[in-house]
C-alpha cells in the first residue's frame, strides 16, 4: 500500500522527505501525496510538514532538554534571532502564537543549521507569506532544543542581549 510506503520512507530517513521527493519515488503526483500525508495523520501518524519536507520525529536524545523561548522582534530580525539560537547549538523546533480567536497556533520548522535557515528564509522570501508573529505584534515562542541546559542558558542571554527575549 502507498500509505505504508511513504511512512516506511519518512521513518528511515535522517531527513526531512518533500511532497515532490516521495511523488516521484511512488509515481503519483505531489497532490496524492498531500492527501496521503493527511490520512496518515488523522490515524494518528506523528508525521510533521517542514519546511524542509515531511518527517517523523525520532526519541530525542536522552541528553537532549527543551525550552520554550519568548521572542519578540520585527520580521526584519527574523534570520538574527534564528541564527542565535543555531550557530549557539540550539535546534528551533516550532514557532508559535497566541490568536486573539483561534487561540494557539503554531508551525514546525526543525531548523537545527544554517543551511536549514537559508531554506527556510528563502521559502518564506519566495512565497510572501508573513511571520506568524506578524499577527502578535512580534511576539512569539520557539520550542528549541538542545543538548544541556547550559546551551539554553547561553541561548537565552544571547538573545537577551540583543533584545530580542521577551521578559
Amino acid at each position: 500500500m502507498r500509505r505504508d510506503k511513504i511512512a516506511g520512507l519518512l521513518q528511515q530517513s535522517k531527513q526531512p522527505i518533500t511532497g515532490t521527493s516521495l511523488a516521484k519515488k511512488l509515481g503519483v503526483s505531489r497532490q496524492v501525496i498531500v492527501g496521503d500525508i493527511a490520512i496518515l495523520r488523522a490515524a494518528g501518524a506523528d508525521i510533521y510538514a517542514t519546511p524542509q519536507g515531511y518527517v517523523i520525529l525520532q526519541a530525542a536524545a536522552p541528553a537532549t532538554v527543551r525550552v520554550k523561548l519568548a521572542c519578540r522582534h520585527d520580521s526584519k530580525r527574523m534570520e538574527e534571532e534564528l541564527a542565535t539560537i543555531i550557530d549557539n547549538g540550539g535546534r528551533v523546533l516550532d514557532v508559535s502564537v497566541e490568536h486573539p480567536v483561534y487561540g494557539e497556533i503554531k508551525a514546525t520548522l526543525m531548523l537545527s543549521s544554517r543551511r536549514d535557515l537559508a531554506e527556510f528564509l528563502q521559502k518564506s522570501a519566495e512565497s510572501g507569506a508573513a511571520p506568524l508573529s506578524l499577527v502578535t505584534g512580534g511576539v512569539h515562542l520557539h520550542t528549541v532544543e538542545a543538548a544541556s541546559t547550559e546551551v539554553l542558558d547561553k541561548i537565552a542571554a544571547e538573545l537577551k542581549t540583543l533584545g530580542i527575549l521577551f521578559e
